[in-house]
């Protein structure tokens, strides 16, 4: 068994802050059922928020394994960074790209003609938003988040950590994938179980570094 680590004050807002943080931004994505009638400054809001909590999300997990070797923990590491690149990449597109034109469209005496140029960004298969249509980047994104923290599991789990909190972050880690969203529930549900998860692993390598009182136990 491996020795767990010490986490300083640093690693724990890291660990448990970005992804908590982000679970929370979650909960105010509107739900983009028709475009043109979104809320488009908190749409933007939350999308300018996302490119740099994706990353920080990501790190955060990775964080976990950061002193761990192994192909399993290497693995976590290429994964959260796949998942960091393609979804702050496809996200700034689908999400900001799209709530730039659809804000530009709110000023125009013509709306509808701003239509084509949005459903050109929201249908495309590589960069678009539309959900249902699997784009190739966030699908990609969902896959490597999903591997990074079954990665960072088995790190952990030969570590000594327990199966709860083990079992709680791989869970969380399929939320976007079940829920086709990253808007309500699908994404509080993944971060907001990262976050639990973490919390979790944080307070069991805390009571491991605690000496027993019990000289002679």
């Amino acid at each position: 068994m491996h020795a767990r680590r010490e986490y300083t004050l640093f690693d724990r807002l890291l660990i448990v802050g970005a992804p908590l943080l982000l679970a929370v931004v979650e909960v105010f994505h509107p739900q983009p059922h028709e475009l043109l009638n979104l809320d488009v400054h908190t749409w933007l809001a939350v999308h300018y928020a996302q490119v740099a909590l994706f990353p920080l999300a990501a790190l955060a997990v990775a964080w976990l394994v950061r002193d761990r070797a192994g192909i399993a923990a290497s693995i976590c590491r290429v994964a959260m960074f796949v998942f960091a690149a393609a979804w702050t990449a496809w996200d700034a597109v689908a999400g900001v790209a799209t709530g730039i034109l659809v804000d530009a469209a709110h000023k125009s005496p013509a709306v509808d003609v701003w239509r084509a140029p949005i459903d050109a960004i929201w249908t495309h298969p590589v960069m678009g938003g539309m959900p249902g249509t699997g784009p190739n980047f966030a699908v990609l994104g969902a896959v490597a988040l999903s591997v990074g923290a079954i990665a960072a599991g088995v790190t952990l789990k030969r570590a000594g950590y327990s199966w709860p909190p083990l079992a709680v972050l791989v869970a969380s880690s399929f939320g976007i994938t079940i829920f086709q969203t990253h808007a309500w529930p699908g994404g509080p549900v993944t971060f907001g179980g990262f976050a639990l998860a973490s919390a979790w692993l944080l307070r069991e390598s805390r009571l491991e570094a605690v000496p027993d009182p019990r000289p002679f136990a």
